[in-house]
């Protein structure tokens, strides 16, 4: 096992590392910007140390600063968390060429599912059901047309490198197609520097559906399930759960197979999460995210696996240490985003917080780096907290939220708080029939007002 592990991160996922390194008895190490210098996780690591001033630019995604705080501290090991570097094959390369452990997957895997094209081959080749679309780039605006008329629209124009909603684009008819087509490419190039596009076909009503997968790096590969994460803002994922509500144990177990034995073929290690849009009991693969998830704690509760206490495990050289048949799936889990936002326009909203009071009880989790004085920065993602409930079943979990929802205080500034005490009073949100575009139409219709 490492002698001491670095966390490339800040903010609650810092504190969820942290959290498992301690319980496992490995020192931790906290990188900070100056903006973070009172930050939760910088008082609860092992060690500290200021990589930078508050730009993410020059800190938290500054290799060199993160290499050289390895070397001070005497760390052998990094975690990335997610977002800022945790998908960066170069930064995996430089890690490993510096005789440090990236706990995470391989650069080659990174590399190779980071490039949307290149990703859906691979899957293709995999035996991962995929959406029909372009074989590959599409280089001009007649050769766009031609695949819309081919496969029928609307169709939806990607950047290759796109991520997070950004460079994306829907066409409903050829008509929109070259607008689509140029602004696809124009964000795909100001935000990842590459504008290279494909197409797919866009379908109508789909569910995001995603599978929690786990390898070893020594040829063993499991699924935990189905995440449903389809109440979506901007593409922006505000409400998980855990199982789906709209697939079967037969789907669960088909997919999840198909997911597990592709990642085994590939030798990968670490957690990863393969991204499908489900509709009409059929499964299409949109993209694999090779690293932790954001909303990895419902997987967590439903099949009481410690995830980031894994990751350390197989990073260090160990095997699974539990294979497919032990994993089963007990009750059902949801977590909502807490952000620090203005509502109703999302406006982000930095601050200090005066009151902060965490919701409590049976099946309530709450992970977040809040305390009562804290300065929400404003340099970063408006992420303040996870809120998880865990029932015996999907009614107890809403009523378990519903109830952690009126306990949970966070004052000083406004939250995205109210947006689940009213979706909570919606009868689709109870019934589970929604899709990706359910909440941005409630949205339209003044479902906050």
């Amino acid at each position: 096992m490492f002698d001491k592990v670095l966390i490339a991160n800040r903010g609650e996922i810092a504190l969820r590392v942290i959290r498992a390194c301690r319980e496992m008895g490995i020192p931790s190490v906290a990188v900070h910007s100056t903006a973070d210098a009172d930050a939760m996780h910088v008082r609860m690591a092992d060690e500290a140390i200021c990589i930078g001033p508050a730009s993410s630019t020059d800190s938290y995604l500054s290799i060199p600063s993160i290499i050289s705080a390895c070397e001070v501290t005497g760390a052998t090991a990094i975690h990335p968390g997610y977002g800022f570097l945790s998908e960066n094959a170069r930064f995996v390369q430089i890690v490993e060429d510096h005789d440090l452990t990236f706990i995470g997957p391989s650069a080659e895997h990174i590399r190779t599912m980071g490039d949307k094209i290149t990703a859906k081959d691979t899957a293709k080749a995999l035996g991962i059901p995929v959406v029909p679309g372009s074989e590959g780039g599409v280089n001009s605006v007649e050769e766009a047309k031609a695949i819309g008329a081919d496969f029928g629209y609307p169709v939806i124009i990607k950047a290759t490198a796109g991520g997070g909603g950004r460079g994306m684009k829907v066409a409903n008819s050829e008509a929109e197609m070259e607008k689509a087509y140029l602004t696809a490419r124009a964000e795909g190039k100001a935000a990842f520097g590459n504008d290279e596009v494909y197409i797919e076909k866009y379908l109508q009503k789909p569910r995001h559906i995603e599978i929690q997968v786990f390898g070893d790096g020594q040829g063993n590969g499991v699924h935990l399930g189905e995440r449903d994460c389809s109440l979506q803002r901007r593409h922006q994922k505000v409400f998980e759960e855990a199982p789906g509500p709209s697939i079967s144990p037969e789907e669960r177990k088909n997919i999840g197979e198909i997911c597990a034995n592709a990642i085994a073929k590939m030798g990968y290690r670490g957690a990863g999460t393969i991204e499908f849009l489900y509709e009409d009991g059929e499964f299409y693969f949109i993209e694999m995210n090779t690293r932790l998830q954001v909303e990895h704690p419902v997987t967590e509760a439903i099949f009481g696996v410690d995830l980031v206490r894994e990751q350390l495990r197989v990073a260090s050289g160990m095997p699974l240490s539990f294979t497919q048949d032990d994993l089963s799936i007990y009750g059902h889990a949801i977590e909502v985003r807490i952000n620090a936002e203005r509502l109703p326009n999302f406006a982000p909203c930095p601050g200090t917080i005066t009151q902060y009071h965490v919701p409590g009880g049976l099946g309530v989790r709450m992970d977040s780096a809040l305390y009562d004085g804290y300065r929400i920065p404003p340099y970063y993602d408006s992420l303040i907290g996870k809120l998880i409930v865990h029932g015996r079943d999907r009614p107890e979990a809403l009523a378990r939220l519903n109830r952690a929802l009126g306990e949970l205080i966070v004052d000083g500034v406004d939250t995205t708080v109210p947006l689940f005490h009213a979706l909570l009073q919606e009868k689709d949100i109870h019934t589970g029939e929604y899709n990706i575009h359910w909440l941005e139409k409630w949205l339209d219709a003044g479902g906050l007002t």
